[in-house]
């Protein structure tokens, strides 16, 4: 079995989309990360120096996500995935990006992407 520690609907502003509209102030984008990490290892100490600190990976994330401008959600969860895996050192990372009511008559639009190697 994998373990695996989330994230859960990260908010974060950021410049992002195909129309120049778009691009003219920022706009919200959800993202939900699961994250392949040893929790075994971690709880055996009890120390956050044992695992991934998924608040560091969240601060990370939004100072990328509010320095960004990029026209697609796949972008965005590319370079997600990059920063967890290569940053963080995760083995394994499923990341979604949420850009909710991009599209009229919806609720949600989005990508979930999946990079790495989960290890068991």
């Amino acid at each position: 079995m994998v373990d695996t520690l989330f994230v859960r609907e990260l908010k974060v502003q950021t410049r992002i989309g195909i129309y120049d509209w778009e691009r003219e102030v920022p706009q919200t984008v959800l993202i939900d990360l699961e994250i392949a990490a040893d929790a075994a290892r971690a709880a055996r100490t009890d120390k956050v120096e044992a695992t991934i600190n998924y608040q560091t990976v969240c601060d990370r994330l939004v100072d990328y996500l509010e320095g960004a401008e990029t026209e697609l959600v796949e972008t965005v969860a590319e370079e997600i995935a990059r920063i967890v895996r290569e940053e963080f050192g995760a083995p394994w990372v499923r990341v979604a990006v949420h850009k909710p009511a991009a599209v009229r008559g919806t609720r949600d639009v989005g990508v979930r992407i999946e990079r790495g190697q989960a290890t068991k």
